[in-house]
């Protein structure tokens, strides 16, 4: 048990302290307050079309997040020969499969956390064409990010302590303590639609986002056995796009009776399964009874993804 905890936390401090973690985590976060700044003229639509579009940005950074950091922590590894040397000590390869996965979830758990935090903002920044953007939420949120990295930077220069994993944590605590301040201390009233405060109908829909990132952390891993980070990503996108189109594709064919269909659709993850964006129309929510029969989903599918990964990495040549 020491050394399934040593190797998760070794993979997941490993991860964080990738620049292209901090670079994601930062711009994903960024662009999404920035998408709520800007008027949209939506016909009275704008926050909701807010909201789709930060909880898509969330999406697609935790796909390239799952993709980069699973060929980061794997696939280089093993040809660099590190995967080799954790093998020949007492660790079987299904506890190092396991035990990298569940760093690789870890830092794609911090990642959606972040971005959560901005989504959480965002829905409390959107307003329609009738109402001027909200510039102090804005600049709260970007004061703390440039704080974040200027405390980073300070630790690593008078500390000599590595400047991106710092970076990483200072820009969580500072977003969190962002969002506490405006969401409870700050008040904003609209035009027409009273006091602008968070919606926090999208806990749940981000819930459900993050199992989805679960799953392609899943086959991320199981392509990182095999494929470099090129091929891994192009696989996953592929994964994504087909899976996103599943029940247009092979949906309606399964339902016919048509036996290949029915096949490719239970391989396929079926991404609409997570993606609760458009049930929060109007003052609807997303039941948390929901939430739980979608984690059953997440459970039968991970483990699927998780076995591939163990027999193909079974017999991968390390040497």
């Amino acid at each position: 048990m020491r050394q399934f905890l040593t190797i998760t936390a070794n993979t997941f401090m490993e991860l964080v302290r990738q620049p292209v973690f901090l670079l994601l985590m930062t711009a994903s976060g960024v662009f999404s307050v920035f998408l709520a700044a800007v008027p949209y003229f939506g016909f009275g639509d704008d926050p909701k079309m807010v909201k789709d579009s930060v909880l898509a940005v969330m999406f697609l950074a935790g796909l390239l997040g799952a993709a980069l950091s699973a060929s980061a922590s794997l696939a280089h590894e093993i040809r660099g020969g590190t995967a080799l040397a954790v093998l020949a000590k007492p660790v079987s390869r299904t506890q190092f499969i396991l035990a990298k996965y569940c760093g690789l979830a870890g830092a794609l758990t911090l990642l959606a956390y972040f971005n959560s935090l901005s989504v959480l903002l965002a829905s409390r920044m959107a307003v329609d064409a009738y109402d001027d953007a909200d510039t102090a939420s804005l600049s709260i949120y970007m004061g703390a990010v440039v704080v974040a990295y200027l405390v980073a930077a300070f630790i690593n220069y008078f500390l000599d302590r590595p400047f991106v994993p710092n970076a990483v944590f200072a820009l969580t605590l500072l977003a969190t303590l962002a969002l506490v301040y405006i969401a409870f201390f700050t008040s904003r009233t609209l035009a027409f639609a009273g006091t602008a405060r968070v919606d926090w109908r999208l806990l749940p829909a981000m819930v459900l986002l993050l199992f989805a990132l679960w799953i392609l952390a899943g086959v991320a891993l199981a392509c990182s056995t095999r494929l470099d980070m090129i091929a891994t990503l192009a696989v996953c996108l592929g994964v994504f796009l087909v899976g996103l189109m599943s029940d247009y594709l092979f949906g309606t064919r399964a339902d016919q009776g048509q036996w290949w269909a029915s096949v490719i659709y239970a391989v396929l993850p079926n991404w609409q399964l997570f993606w609760m964006a458009d049930a929060l129309e109007g003052q609807k929510t997303v039941p948390w009874e929901y939430v739980a029969r979608a984690a059953g989903y997440l459970v039968g599918y991970l483990g699927a993804a998780l076995a591939l990964a163990l027999l193909l990495f079974e017999d991968r040549e390390l040497g």
